[in-house]
């Protein structure tokens, strides 16, 4: 499935899930370029109630600033409190590049963080600071940077649809220089990866350009490019779905496949009763168990394959 069509489709789904309301869907598809014929056709089929509301249940967030919702935990004993995330600016392949950064007292590895399609929101300061707390150096860099960052575009639709209008090859390109800049700041040892639905599509596409420093990738119920291979990648992959999450789970299998194929050490877990974004603790299909046993999973992922180099 081509980037843009996912995103699309995450749209959809979330309408026809009452997360987004009939208006504003329309008007995050109007982003795309589609037509309010095409619009109503596609929320149409996936269920949408023709509702006219104006309340939206997923408010947009604009702000890249740390969270104070509730999360799954670090793990490290006795942690006072977690390093602090900081919004940095480093050079991309096309300019200036934002990213979310938290420093590890004494780093075992480090990890590239990549967000969900609402761009570099607050979570995602809250993610690479627990990343931080529990030994592993991180850094989201901000996908939307080459349209001014997730704050400068206005909300979440807006991020959206950047996302969409940029090439998934420019996007590799600025992951790749998230790595680029994680080894400049902790030389030495392993890096990783974790993404989130839009961000977990971005870790196989990661995977699939043949980037062949990951030593470990962790897509959270982000579906695989069609026809990946991921012989370039030599990456411990952690999979991981939502029994519930119908649209991605359709290209688990291939995914399987494709890891398979190119002779990886994976694991594959789906959580049971959740899903789609479950791990999110600020959006409505969080699950507090599910989120704190597959942080836990990733931990030990990435102890047991980022180790120094």
């Amino acid at each position: 499935m081509a980037m843009r069509d996912y995103l699309i489709s995450e749209i959809v789904q979330d309408a026809a899930d009452g997360l987004l309301t009939r208006r504003e869907a329309l008007r995050r598809l109007g982003l795309f370029g589609l037509g309010i014929g095409s619009a109503t056709a596609l929320l149409a089929a996936c269920g949408d109630d023709d509702s006219g509301g104006d309340g939206d249940a997923a408010a947009p967030s604009t702000t890249p600033a740390p969270s104070t919702t509730a999360a799954p935990t670090s793990t490290t004993a006795a942690q006072a409190a977690p390093p602090t995330a900081e919004l940095v600016r480093f050079e991309g392949p096309a300019g200036e590049l934002q990213a979310a950064v938290a420093e590890a007292a004494d780093p075992r590895g480090a990890v590239l963080v990549v967000h969900e399609n609402r761009g570099l929101t607050p979570h995602f300061f809250d993610v690479v600071s627990r990343l931080a707390a529990d030994g592993y150096t991180a850094l989201a860099v901000d996908l939307v940077s080459r349209q001014g960052g997730t704050a400068a575009v206005g909300d979440e639709g807006a991020a959206q649809a950047a996302l969409g209008e940029t090439a998934t090859e420019d996007l590799v390109a600025d992951l790749r220089a998230g790595i680029d800049e994680l080894e400049r700041r902790v030389p030495g040892v392993a890096v990783g990866t974790v993404g989130f639905c839009f961000g977990g599509a971005m870790v196989w596409n990661l995977l699939a350009s043949g980037e062949d420093r990951l030593n470990a990738a962790a897509p959270f119920y982000g579906p695989a490019p069609d026809g990946a291979d991921l012989s370039g990648t030599d990456a411990a992959v952690l999979a991981v779905y939502a029994e519930l999450d119908d649209r991605v789970n359709a290209s688990r299998d291939a995914a399987t496949a494709a890891m398979e194929a190119a002779g990886l050490t994976h694991e594959v877990k789906t959580f049971q009763g959740v899903d789609h974004a479950f791990f999110n603790d600020t959006g409505a299909r969080y699950d507090a168990g599910a989120a704190t046993e597959a942080y836990a999973d990733l931990l030990s992922w990435f102890d047991e394959h980022l180790d120094q180099l």
